[in-house]
């Protein structure tokens, strides 16, 4: 008989504390989004139960390689909680991950709400305050990271943290589509990117959210931190290391891999 979804949901909180468990397919099949999504949710009532504050949303999944890979044609989602921004130029304890992993994305930040099911680039363009660089930390709580579409968004997005940097950009005759990154590591160049590796584009990923998350009955809000993607390869992160991201016409986010 298979696991209920609270059940599963407990797993995965336990294994903050516990270390990584093993894949969720006693309980939710590979492309069974529904029920991961379910998940998700117990997971997030949890935690804001617990005090835990709400700032905003990530997309994953954003490249057509990975989706390949998992067997889906769309993105998934995660929730972004306020104890998991870490300053820009700043520090995060290796302590509180278990095998984490960075990558360099475009964050828009909205200056009202989204509530449109049908909303497209040019609703985000015209519900957006600004754009600015960012990092995400993603973290498994799925054991050596073989993670179905499932686990993922049951996962919370395999979200841990992220690093929004100092330089806010009116999106206004910002080009994020051709827009390049380099990510390095420690001084030296570990991934390397273009806007429109997340979905074609970086704001047509957030309109997907803004779309999805209308239909669910949780649109986005004014204030919101909405990560749109990877636009690069995910690199692994190991104690000590010095992270440092470019994105054109972005400017740079940083963080240090240890503790301050």
């Amino acid at each position: 008989m298979k696991p209920a979804l609270d059940d599963i949901a407990l797993r995965l909180r336990r294994a903050y504390s516990d270390g990584p468990v093993a894949p969720l397919r006693d309980g939710l099949d590979p492309t069974d989004g529904k029920g991961a999504y379910a998940v998700q949710s117990i997971n997030t009532r949890h935690w804001v139960e617990s005090g835990r504050r709400i700032v905003g949303r990530k997309i994953g999944l954003t490249s057509k390689a990975v989706q390949t890979q998992l067997g889906v044609d769309q993105p998934d989602y995660g929730v972004l909680f306020s104890d998991m921004a870490v300053p820009d130029g700043g520090f995060l304890d290796p302590s509180r991950m278990l095998q984490p992993k960075v990558e360099a994305e475009v964050a828009i930040v909205l200056q009202r709400g989204l509530d449109n099911p049908n909303s497209d680039l040019h609703d985000v363009l015209s519900a957006a305050d600004y754009a600015i660089a960012a990092l995400e930390i993603v973290d498994s709580r799925v054991a050596d990271w073989k993670i179905t579409f499932a686990d993922t968004i049951a996962d919370n997005g395999s979200s841990a943290g992220f690093v929004l940097g100092t330089k806010p950009r009116s999106l206004a005759g910002l080009d994020l589509r051709t827009c390049g990154m380099v990510l390095q590591v420690n001084g030296v160049v570990a991934s390397t990117g273009v806007g429109a590796a997340c979905l074609g584009h970086p704001l047509a990923a957030a309109a997907w959210l803004a779309r999805t998350l209308s239909l669910a009955g949780e649109p986005l809000r004014a204030g919101d931190v909405i990560l749109t993607g990877a636009l690069g390869p995910m690199v692994a992160l190991k104690p000590g290391d010095i992270v440092h991201a470019d994105i054109g016409g972005l400017g740079s986010a940083s963080f240090s891999f240890r503790h301050p």
